[in-house]
């Protein structure tokens, strides 16, 4: 890993970014935006910060980051994103908090971290417009199935009436929903058809019984197609599906157990794809059939889960659908 000269911690908000230099112990607050920049570049020249010599180090925040992203490509400076925790848990004990001291915290992790951190991918702008559009079509889903308890607790305390007004309006709120997450899923298909590699692996991986649109749309948002993630092991920690030893000394010895820091939106999606597999794939009921008499159900479940992610990455690369070979020997 390349030992770079500079260093520079930024703390990212709407507006505004802190950023720090941790090898200079500078610091400068900027637009988040054209202006900013063109501010950031003056104050680099100034302190003699060579940017092709820097390592920029910025955490996720969900889509703040972008502009600052595509300012960085465009003079090639590398940067990683790096997860919030990570940095929190890296820290010790710590007093205190605002926007600058994040900055120079983000810059020491950085500086500390270099040999293990590694650049960032460029931005993929499919993936991100298929992440901003799954995140929406999550909002609405929610809304609906909001709306529709909505009604039955009207339907349940007062009866049918066909003439209430509120559950005329909360039927209409959902009928317009459901018409914009039919447009959400048409748009989403066009990104993924327009792009080749994109539409094979959706093909392939959509072939598993249980993965259905949606379980196949985020698997290839999130796994930035299967560029971000090339193991299947590393995929299921991140989704939360791998359980974790809980034991210390002679005294400690807890059960295995999943963690609870994990992309909880796909491991919902992955529940209900593992739900129908049960349902569908003899394979998978066989299996779980077995393992139901010593094991819980969420724990079969869990395992069925983590099958189906091995399947994906399995059929992607081979470049081949799956074939379901399942034989009954009973």
């Amino acid at each position: 890993m390349k030992k770079w000269k500079f260093t520079l911690g930024v703390d990212v908000s709407k507006h505004t970014l802190d950023i720090s230099c941790s090898e200079l112990n500078e610091h400068i607050k900027i637009k988040n935006g054209t202006e900013g920049f063109t501010q950031f570049l003056k104050w680099c020249r100034h302190l003699q910060i060579n940017l092709p010599d820097s390592f920029l180090v910025l955490e996720y925040t969900g889509g703040y980051e972008y502009k600052l992203l595509q300012f960085c490509q465009a003079h090639t400076i590398v940067y990683a994103r790096i997860p919030g925790l990570a940095i929190k848990n890296s820290m010790g004990i710590t007093r205190g908090k605002n926007d600058k001291v994040d900055s120079a915290r983000i810059a020491q992790y950085g500086e500390e971290k270099y040999k293990s951190l590694q650049p960032s991918k460029p931005l993929n702008a499919a993936i991100i417009r298929l992440k901003e559009l799954l995140a929406f079509r999550k909002r609405l889903v929610r809304e609906n199935a909001g709306y529709q308890s909505s009604i039955k607790e009207r339907e349940h305390m007062y009866g049918k009436n066909t003439k209430d007004i509120i559950v005329k309006s909360l039927q209409q709120k959902q009928k317009a929903n459901s018409k914009i997450i039919e447009n959400i899923e048409a748009e989403m298909m066009h990104i993924v058809i327009e792009d080749e590699q994109m539409h094979v692996n959706f093909t392939l991986i959509t072939s598993i019984k249980g993965i259905g649109k949606v379980n196949g749309l985020m698997t290839i948002a999130y796994t930035e197609n299967f560029t971000s993630f090339t193991n299947p092991r590393s995929y299921a920690v991140y989704v939360g599906v791998i359980p974790f030893d809980h034991s210390s000394g002679t005294s400690i010895h807890g059960r295995k157990r999943v963690s609870h820091i994990a992309n909880k939106e796909l491991k919902q999606e992955l529940n209900q794809a593992a739900r129908s597999a049960l349902v569908w794939d003899k394979e998978m009921n066989g299996y779980a059939l077995n393992k139901l008499k010593t094991k819980c159900y969420k724990i079969v479940l869990n395992n069925i889960k983590f099958k189906l992610i091995l399947r994906m990455f399995a059929v992607v690369k081979k470049g081949e659908m799956y074939v379901d070979n399942y034989k009954n020997v009973a």
